[in-house]
């Protein structure tokens, strides 16, 4: 599963299959969320650095949309309002949790995504925040 969620309306746009994720279903996705965009109002994509997000592919169909991509830095989740999603989902229908057949896994994700933003809208207010913590003074070391 690929998705999306508005980081002000905290809309949740998803594309689903049922083997990799590849390019192909990159846009898809931004196809989907171009339809969804308001007129005339610029449209941009944060993007982990996945290799098939950052492929030709992807680029040329979102200058297509008119959708910037930002891609954020290597190795931070925590900046990707996509990710506490995943996170929370895992939580609510996969830890410790059984599924005797795939179509039954599949319903589990896909009904805790469609419940996301009315049942559990009060967990999800504070990790889909955009308040992030940043540092003014710091010191930099290499490793």
């Amino acid at each position: 599963m690929l998705g999306a969620i508005d980081a002000l309306t905290k809309q949740i746009t998803t594309v689903t299959n049922t083997t990799y994720i590849t390019s192909v279903e990159v846009c898809q996705l931004l196809t989907r969320l171009a339809a969804q965009a308001v007129e005339g109002v610029p449209l941009t994509i944060v993007l982990d650095n996945a290799r098939y997000q950052r492929c030709r592919l992807v680029q040329t169909h979102a200058a297509n949309l008119k959708i910037e991509l930002l891609f954020l830095p290597p190795y931070s989740p925590n900046l990707n309002l996509i990710e506490r999603l995943w996170k929370f989902v895992k939580k609510k229908c996969l830890y410790s949790k059984y599924y005797d057949k795939f179509d039954k896994f599949q319903e589990a994700i896909s009904n805790s995504l469609k419940e996301a933003p009315t049942k559990h809208q009060s967990e999800l207010q504070s990790l889909l925040t955009l308040n992030f913590q940043t540092f003014e003074k710091s010191q930099f070391m290499t490793v």
